[in-house]
C-alpha cells in the first residue's frame, strides 16, 4: 500500500493570512472584557467607580421588556431588507424611511425597561435638567445668574446634570414648558426626535461632500446605532441631533445654510462644555466643502458669533462657566473616580455605543488615509512647499470617509485625555460616535451585514443584561 506523501502548498497559491479585521475584533472584545473584569474587582474593593456595571453608568439586571419584540422586528427588517433597499432606494424616500426605522429602534431599546422606567421618567431625577424647570421663573434672570449656582453645596445650586452644562441644555426645556409642551413625555420624546435624526444629517453631509454611495453604506449603521439606548432617553441624544445639523448645513449649497449651521454649532457650545471639540469636525467639513469655503467659514462664525454675543449679553459668560464646572466637577463623583482605569476603559464604553463594527471601519480608515497623509506630508515638506492651498486640496484628498472620522478620532482622544469625562462617556460622546460611523463606509460590501448584526447584537446584550442611567 503507497503512503500518500503530504500535500504541499505550491509558489502560486498564498498562504492562509489572518483576517485583519477579525484580529480587531478580537482586541475590542479583549478591552471590553478586561474593563468589566477590572471594574468588577474595584468596585469589590470599594474603589469610587460609581458604575456598578462599569465600564458602563448601569447596574447588572438582566431583563426583558415589552420594547424586546420590536427591537427584535426593526433589526430583522433593517437586516434582511434594509441594507439592499439602501444602496437602491431614491434619495428622499431613503431618508424618510431611516429616520423612521432609527425612531421605532430608538423607542423600542427605551421600552424594554418598561414605558415609565425606560421612557417617561428617565428625565425625572434630581440630577436632571426637568428638576429644575419649575424653579427658572424668569428666563434672563436665570442667565445672568447662572454661574453663581453652578458650584456645589450653597444654597440654590443647580443639580448635577444642569451645573455641569451651560444654561442651553436647561433652556430647551424651559423652552419646551413655556411653549405648553413641558412634562416628562415630551422632554422624552424630544429627545428621540431629535435624536434620531443623525440618520438624516450625517447622510446628507455625506453626499453634499460627493459621497453619496459613502452615505448610502453607512446608514444602516446610524440606524441600529447601539447608542440609541442612551439617545432614548437622554439630553445628550438632542445634542447629537444639533451638532450633526449643524454640520449638515456647513456644506450644502448657499451661505446662508453655513450661517444657520454656524447658528446651531454656536449653540451646542451652550449645551455641553465638550462639545467644543466638534470645532476639529467643523473645520474638517468645511476643508471638503466644495466651493465658496472661506466664505462659508466666515457666515458659519458670523452664526455662531451672533450666539456667543446673544449668551454673554445675557449674562453668561462662557469661560466662568467653564471654569466653575471644572471646580464643580471635582466636587462630585470625579474626585473618587480613578483617571487610570476610566482613561482606558473610557474607550470600551465608546465601543459598547459605537458597536463592535468600529475597529474594523478605522482600521480600514487609517489604512485609506496612508496615500494622502504621504501627500500632505510631501507638499508640507518639501523644498518648495506648497502654499495653503495646495496642501488643503491634498488633505481633501483623503475624502469624508477619511477626513470626518479621523476628526471624532481626535477629538475623542482629547477628550478622553483631558480627565474631565471619567465614566458615561457612552452618553457624552454621542455626538462623535456618529461621525465614527462614517468609517463604516469603509467595510467590505459583502461583510456589512455580519458587522451590522454584530452592532444589533450589542445593543440588545447591552439593553437586556443592564439598567442603565441617562
Amino acid at each position: 500500500m503507497r503512503v500518500l506523501a503530504p500535500l504541499r502548498r505550491g509558489p502560486d497559491v498564498p498562504a492562509r493570512r489572518v483576517d485583519a479585521d477579525l484580529v480587531v475584533l478580537g482586541v475590542e472584545v479583549a478591552l471590553v472584557a478586561a474593563a468589566v473584569a477590572v471594574g468588577v474587582l474595584l468596585n469589590a474593593r470599594g474603589v469610587g467607580l460609581h458604575a456598578d456595571a462599569a465600564p458602563l453608568y448601569a447596574t447588572w439586571r438582566p431583563h426583558l421588556g415589552w420594547g424586546t419584540p420590536a427591537a427584535l422586528l426593526v433589526a430583522a427588517v433593517v437586516l434582511g431588507w434594509g441594507i439592499r433597499w439602501a444602496r437602491t432606494a431614491g434619495w428622499g424616500r431613503l431618508l424618510v424611511a431611516a429616520y423612521l426605522a432609527a425612531v421605532a429602534w430608538t423607542m423600542s431599546l427605551a421600552l424594554v425597561d418598561g414605558w415609565s422606567a425606560g421612557f417617561t421618567r428617565r428625565l425625572t431625577p434630581q440630577a436632571e435638567y426637568l428638576h429644575e424647570v419649575p424653579r427658572v421663573a424668569d428666563i434672563t434672570t436665570m442667565l445672568a445668574g447662572f454661574s453663581a449656582r453652578i458650584l456645589d453645596f450653597q444654597p440654590n445650586a443647580w443639580s448635577t446634570h444642569t451645573a455641569g452644562h451651560p444654561p442651553g441644555a436647561l433652556l430647551l426645556f424651559v423652552g419646551l414648558d413655556r411653549i405648553g409642551l413641558g412634562g416628562p413625555t415630551v422632554a422624552a420624546l424630544a429627545c428621540v426626535l431629535v435624536g434620531t435624526t443623525v440618520t438624516v444629517s450625517v447622510p446628507v453631509t455625506l453626499r453634499a461632500l460627493g459621497a453619496e454611495e459613502a452615505a448610502r453604506q453607512v446608514l444602516p449603521f446610524l440606524v441600529l446605532l447601539p447608542g440609541a439606548i442612551w439617545v432614548g432617553v437622554s439630553a445628550d441624544g438632542i445634542f447629537a441631533g444639533v451638532v450633526a445639523a449643524g454640520l449638515a448645513l456647513l456644506v450644502v449649497r448657499g451661505l446662508a445654510a453655513a450661517a444657520v449651521g454656524g447658528l446651531l454649532l454656536g449653540f451646542a457650545l451652550y449645551l455641553s462644555y465638550g462639545l467644543v471639540l466638534v470645532g476639529v469636525l467643523a473645520l474638517a467639513v468645511v476643508a471638503l466643502r466644495p466651493r465658496d469655503r472661506w466664505p462659508a467659514m466666515l457666515a458659519a462664525l458670523a452664526g455662531a458669533g451672533a450666539v456667543v454675543a446673544t449668551f454673554t449679553l445675557a449674562g453668561f459668560w462662557w469661560l466662568d462657566g467653564y471654569h466653575l464646572v471644572v471646580e464643580r466637577y471635582h466636587q462630585g463623583w470625579a474626585a473618587d473616580r480613578p483617571y487610570g482605569y476610566w482613561v482606558w476603559a473610557n474607550m470600551s464604553a465608546l465601543l459598547l455605543c459605537a458597536g463592535p463594527a468600529l475597529g474594523p471601519a478605522l482600521r480600514r480608515t487609517a489604512l485609506a488615509s496612508a496615500g494622502p497623509a504621504r501627500s500632505v506630508a510631501m507638499r508640507w515638506r518639501g523644498p518648495d512647499r506648497a502654499g495653503m492651498s495646495a496642501w488643503l486640496d491634498a488633505l481633501r484628498g483623503a475624502g469624508p470617509t477619511v477626513l470626518l472620522p479621523l476628526a471624532a478620532v481626535l477629538a475623542v482622544v482629547a477628550a478622553d485625555l483631558s480627565g474631565l469625562s471619567k465614566a458615561e462617556v457612552e452618553r457624552i460622546w454621542l455626538p462623535f460616535v456618529v461621525w465614527l460611523l462614517v468609517a463604516a463606509a469603509h467595510l467590505p460590501p459583502a461583510a456589512q451585514r455580519l458587522w451590522l448584526a454584530g452592532q444589533v447584537v450589542t445593543a440588545l446584550a447591552v439593553s437586556h443584561l443592564l439598567w442603565t442611567v441617562s
